[in-house]
């Protein structure tokens, strides 16, 4: 699974650096590669494809660096394995000793003042 991520994100990083390199050529104005090579006239010798081939390998470049992308969101986004449930029972206690209860008709004896000490 690691060595699959590892390959994508390879791809993505080859197909990012051609799709900076060529958009770096292309001239924003629609010159670009076609005035360099054809001078002013971009029908001689086919210059004019050039540009249509830049423009072809943009949009192919980022629409595979969004294909890979969805890939190595999918392929890594299943867990391998399923991870236990969260939910631990939950401890028990002993219930705690109780005394008898007391009943309505038994009294409790007041409680007695200490005897004052002697003189």
């Amino acid at each position: 699974m690691d060595t699959i991520f590892t390959l994508l994100m390879v791809l993505i990083m080859i197909a990012s650096v051609l799709l900076v390199i060529i958009v770096m050529a292309q001239n924003p104005k629609g010159g670009g590669l076609s005035s360099t090579f054809g001078g002013a006239s971009s029908a001689q010798f086919g210059v004019q494809r050039t540009n249509d081939f830049m423009e072809k390998a943009t949009w192919t470049l980022g629409g595979t660096i969004i294909v890979l992308i969805l890939i190595s969101v999918v392929i890594t986004g299943k867990p391998s394995q399923v991870a236990p449930a969260q939910q631990q029972p939950a401890k028990k206690e002993a219930p705690a000793k109780q005394s008898a209860p007391a009943s309505s008709t038994t009294t409790t004896a007041p409680v007695q003042a200490p005897a004052a000490p002697a003189k």
